[in-house]
């Protein structure tokens, strides 16, 4: 019988055979997909922010538990449409204009999508413009900036502007190298995360999950 506390091992140890073999084993055997997908695929990536967190785990350790994840959601994502169950929220997460870089971006991303969030990526160097259509057409209730140098910040500045002058009530929540939470409040961001796994705290936190 397939076994949630095993699939959560393989996420964490980044096993992507055994992740992908207990998923459709589970399934085969009739276990729900929400299951499946809270109690072995998240449960393993909770254990990896976490662990990420207190830097018990690093960058390397973190793609590999995602890439696991990833596997395993190839067989799981149509079951779990097919039972209806709908993810967290919709995020729209970027890095801003003038800026390229996408480490810490692709990080989040990956925790978000881990923690059971619909992540829509759009990229490095997004204009204000660009974050408000993404979010408009995904329906997203989150808009996450990225920024990794002193000089792209103000471009944070203008995208929250650019959200307020459209009048939507988009939670934006912000990070990377050089942005402080003092910062966030200086824009009118709605939060702050230090880092990847925090993230997804902060992400929950504000919309009430």
């Amino acid at each position: 019988m397939a076994d949630m506390e095993s699939l959560k091992n393989s996420i964490i140890k980044g096993d992507q055979n055994t992740a992908k073999a207990i998923t459709a084993q589970a399934l085969q055997e009739g276990m729900s997909p929400e299951t499946i997908l809270n109690n072995g695929l998240i449960a393993g990536m909770n254990v990896i922010g976490a662990a990420f967190k207190k830097n018990e785990v690093y960058v390397p350790e973190v793609l590999i538990a995602a890439r696991a994840m990833k596997m395993a959601m190839e067989v799981l994502a149509p079951k779990l449409v097919e039972a209806g169950v709908k993810p967290i929220a919709n995020v729209v997460v970027g890095t801003v204009q003038g800026d390229l870089h996408d480490i810490g971006k692709n990080l989040v991303v990956m925790m978000l999508k881990g923690a059971g969030f619909n992540v829509i990526d759009i990229g490095t160097d997004v204009s204000p413009d660009k974050f408000v259509d993404a979010v408009k057409k995904n329906d997203a209730k989150l808009a996450g900036l990225s920024a990794l140098l002193t000089t792209t910040m103000p471009m944070m500045d203008k995208t929250v502007a650019a959200f307020k002058a459209a009048k939507m009530p988009t939670k934006i929540m912000i990070g990377g190298a050089p942005v402080t939470d003092e910062y966030a409040k200086k824009i009118g961001a709605a939060g702050y995360a230090p880092d990847a796994a925090s993230a997804v705290d902060v992400a929950k936190s504000l919309l009430g999950v």
